[in-house]
C-alpha cells in the first residue's frame, strides 16, 4: 500500500497520517485493475455458535504481491477480532495467509496481546485454520432487544476511566445526577473501584423511595453481567481480578436484594442513547473519553452482541504511528479518539502541559485554550475531525449505519463542533456516497455529559 497517498483533507498537525480507509480502497482498486484477483473469506466464530463472515479479494499472484496481501488481511483480522469478536478464525483462501496469521496471533507473536485477550474473554485459545474459499463456514448472526425501560425507580451508572456518573430516574424522570472524578486505571486494589461504585449507587438510591433496577454502562466486555475484561481494572493483578473483579456486579446485585441489574459496554449504551433520542435505528455510538468506545444498534433496534471495541481497531497505517501502551499495536483508535489523542496532538503542536496532570486535567488545559480561541487547540480538533471522517468510512465497511452519535469529554464544547464539521467535510469530499447516507450528530451539552448514565438506567426490564 502506498504510504504517499494524497488526501483531500490532510491533518495540520499529524502530517504522516495514512487512513486505512483510503489505503484499503487503493489496494482493492489495484487488485481489480490487475485482472488477476482471488476471493478470500474470514469467518469468526464466537459464543453460542454465532459466526461473522467477511468476504473480499486479494492479488492472486503471491510471489509479486505477498506482502501487500498479508498487510491487508492482517489488519482486517485485527479489526474483526475487536469489532465482532471470536475465538475461532477460519480463512477461506491461500494457505500461506493462514500460516502467517498463526505466527502473528500466538504466544510470543506480534499480536500476543490479542491472542491472550481472546483466551481471557472466551476462556478458549484462539484457533486459526484454513480452508478453500467455497468451504468457508456460513454466517450465523443474532441480535437482541436492549433498553428503553423506564418504569419504576432506577439507577443508571456510567463507569468512566476518569470520572463516574450516576443518575436516579423515576418513571423516566431524572431526579438526581452526579459526576465524581476518580482514578480506577491507576489502582491495583479493586476495593477502590468497588467502593467508588457503591458510593455512587448509594447516593442515587438515597434520592428515591426504593430501587427497582440498576443499569450499568462501562468500558470493557461483559458476559451475563460478569466482567471478562475492562480497562477500569487494568492495574489489578490477574489473581485478584478472578477473585474480586469478575463477579463484582453480581455481588453488587446481591447488596441491593437481587433486583434486576444489567451491565453493558459503554459504547452500546451510547448507541442506545442515540437511538432513543433520535427515535431511529442503525446507530453507531462512539464515546470519546479515557478511551474510544463503540456501540451499535441495528436496523431492528437491537444490540448485536459484537464486541465493538473500536479502541483496538486500526485506523492509521503509518508505520510510525503512535503505539498503544496496553496492546503494543500501532495506529489503533484509542490514540485518535480519546484524551490520549488530544494529548498526543497537543504535544506534537508544541502546547506545553504539565506532565504531572492526569489525562482528564490535560484535556481541560486544551479545552481552556479553545475558550481563548487558541489556533493550536483548534487545529487539534480539526485533526481529530479528519481522523473521524476517514475512520467512519472504514467502519462503514462493517456497520450498516445511518446515524453516528458522538459522546464523551473529548466532544465537549466548541472543539466537538469543530471535529464534527471536519468529519462531515471529509465524507463529503472523499466519500460522497457515504455523506448522503450517514448523519453525524452531538447531543446537547447536558446529555453529552450524563446521557449514558440515564440511558443505562433503562437497560434492565423489571421482573
Amino acid at each position: 500500500m502506498n504510504s504517499r497517498i494524497k488526501l483531500i483533507h490532510q491533518p495540520k498537525i499529524d502530517k504522516t497520517y495514512l487512513p486505512i480507509s483510503i489505503a484499503n480502497r487503493q489496494f482493492l482498486s489495484q487488485v481489480t485493475s490487475s485482472g488477476n484477483s482471488k476471493n478470500i473469506a474470514l469467518a469468526l466464530e464466537r459464543s453460542n455458535g454465532l459466526v461473522s463472515v467477511y468476504k473480499t479479494k486479494i492479488f492472486a499472484d503471491e510471489q509479486t504481491h505477498r506482502q501487500k496481501n498479508l498487510l491487508y488481511i492482517e489488519r482486517l483480522v485485527k479489526t474483526l477480532l475487536w469489532l465482532k469478536g471470536g475465538w475461532k478464525l477460519t480463512i477461506g483462501g491461500p494457505l500461506y495467509i493462514t500460516d502467517y496469521l498463526k505466527t502473528v496471533y500466538c504466544p510470543g507473536g506480534e499480536r500476543e496481546f490479542d491472542y491472550n485477550f481472546v483466551k481471557k474473554l472466551y476462556e478458549k485459545d484462539l484457533v486459526i485454520k484454513g480452508c478453500d474459499f467455497d468451504d468457508t463456514p456460513e454466517e450465523n448472526e443474532s441480535s437482541e432487544p436492549a433498553g428503553r425501560n423506564f418504569d419504576g425507580c432506577r439507577i443508571g451508572f456510567d463507569a468512566g476511566g476518569s470520572d463516574r456518573k450516576v443518575s436516579a430516574v423515576i418513571d423516566g424522570r431524572v431526579v438526581f445526577s452526579e459526576e465524581v472524578v476518580w482514578f480506577p486505571k491507576l489502582k491495583e486494589d479493586p476495593s477502590y473501584q468497588y467502593d467508588g461504585i457503591m458510593d455512587s449507587l448509594n447516593r442515587a438510591a438515597s434520592k428515591m423511595p426504593r430501587v427497582d433496577a440498576i443499569g450499568v454502562s462501562a468500558a470493557g466486555v461483559y458476559i451475563d453481567n460478569r466482567i471478562m475484561a475492562a480497562s477500569l481494572f487494568i492495574k489489578v493483578p490477574e489473581d485478584l481480578f478472578e477473585k474480586k473483579v469478575k463477579n463484582m456486579f453480581l455481588d453488587i446485585r446481591k447488596k441491593f436484594g437481587g433486583i434486576p441489574l444489567m451491565v453493558a459496554n459503554d459504547g452500546d449504551v451510547t448507541a442506545l442513547a442515540g437511538a432513543m433520542s433520535l427515535e431511529t435505528n442503525n446507530v453507531l455510538g462512539i464515546a470519546m473519553g479515557t478511551s474510544e468506545a463503540g456501540g451499535y444498534v441495528d436496523g431492528n433496534g437491537n444490540i448485536t452482541g459484537w464486541l465493538n471495541e473500536l479502541a483496538f481497531v486500526p485506523v492509521d497505517l503509518n508505520p510510525d504511528a503512535m503505539i498503544d501502551e496496553w496492546s503494543g499495536d500501532r495506529g489503533c483508535g484509542v490514540k485518535y479518539f480519546s484524551q490520549d489523542g488530544i494529548i498526543k496532538l497537543a504535544d506534537m503542536s508544541g502546547i506545553e502541559i504539565d506532565d504531572e496532570l492526569s489525562p482528564a486535567e490535560k484535556l481541560k488545559v486544551v479545552q481552556a485554550l479553545m475558550l481563548q480561541d487558541d489556533a493550536r487547540a483548534a487545529a487539534i480538533y480539526e485533526d481529530i475531525g479528519i481522523y473521524l471522517g476517514y475512520s467512519l468510512a472504514y467502519y462503514a465497511d462493517f456497520y450498516d449505519m445511518k446515524h453516528v452519535l458522538l459522546m464523551g469529554r473529548v466532544t465537549s464544547g466548541r472543539g466537538g463542533e469543530i471535529l464534527v464539521e471536519k468529519a462531515r467535510n471529509v465524507l463529503e469530499d472523499e466519500f460522497p456516497e457515504l455523506s448522503k447516507s450517514i448523519t453525524i450528530s452531538l447531543p446537547d451539552e447536558n446529555s453529552r455529559r450524563v446521557g449514558q448514565s440515564v440511558a443505562a438506567a433503562s437497560l434492565p426490564a423489571l421482573e
